[in-house]
């Protein structure tokens, strides 16, 4: 005898046969299986459009983002530039505005010399004399806060530089050569910038 068959019970007791499945083993039937679930699988037209244009959108929005930045750096730049341009207006303005101030000291220090050399011994004069060297020092230390400094010059080498030559002198000593042996008018630097140089006599041997 064959081997029995496992039966199925339903709810009202009865057995029922189990259900077969056919399979289509035809190797034809399985191509027409399988182009039917690639087709299943391919996203509708409109999907694709929807893609293609979010694509779309995100190149934009990525070359506006770069032209904003683009943008923001040539406006830093320019920031940069127009703020470094006034400083620089700003220092010529002070710096011509110092030199202006260099002539009162050069008057100060006239009326010092003028007075020094009257050699009058009167008490008036001699306070008149003090009087002045002290607004004269008082208003170069004033103009040192603004960093402004003498150029060195009596008993130097002169200088093309930081010197003018505005006399020359012969000298018979081998040693003042070339060198600054009187100041007519000071030099003042900010700095290692000149202000003004020098008016200077210097000694040539002859």
């Amino acid at each position: 005898m064959g081997a029995d068959k496992p039966d199925v019970t339903i709810d009202d007791g009865q057995k029922k046969p189990p259900e077969l499945r056919v399979v289509d083993r035809r190797w034809w039937a399985r191509g027409e299986s399988a182009q039917t679930e690639a087709v299943g699988e391919r996203k509708p037209s409109y999907v694709e459009d929807l893609e293609r244009r979010l694509k779309e959108a995100q190149s934009s929005l990525q070359a506006a983002n770069a032209d904003r930045r683009h943008t923001l750096e040539e406006f830093e730049q320019a920031r940069v530039r127009i703020r470094r341009e006034v400083g620089k207006e700003a220092e010529r303005s002070r710096r011509a505005i110092l030199v202006e101030l260099l002539e009162v000291l050069d008057n100060l220090d006239r009326a010092i010399e003028a007075a020094r050399r009257a050699e009058s011994s009167s008490d008036e004069a001699q306070a008149l004399v003090r009087g002045v060297t002290l607004v004269r020092d008082q208003f170069r230390a004033k103009l040192e806060t603004f960093g402004v400094t003498i150029v060195p010059s009596g008993g130097l080498p002169f200088d093309a530089s930081r010197h003018e030559a505005v006399s020359i002198v012969p000298v018979g000593d081998p040693s003042q050569e070339g060198i600054v042996l009187g100041v007519i008018k000071e030099g003042y630097a900010i700095g290692d910038d000149l202000l003004r140089p020098a008016s200077v006599v210097v000694g040539r041997r002859e």
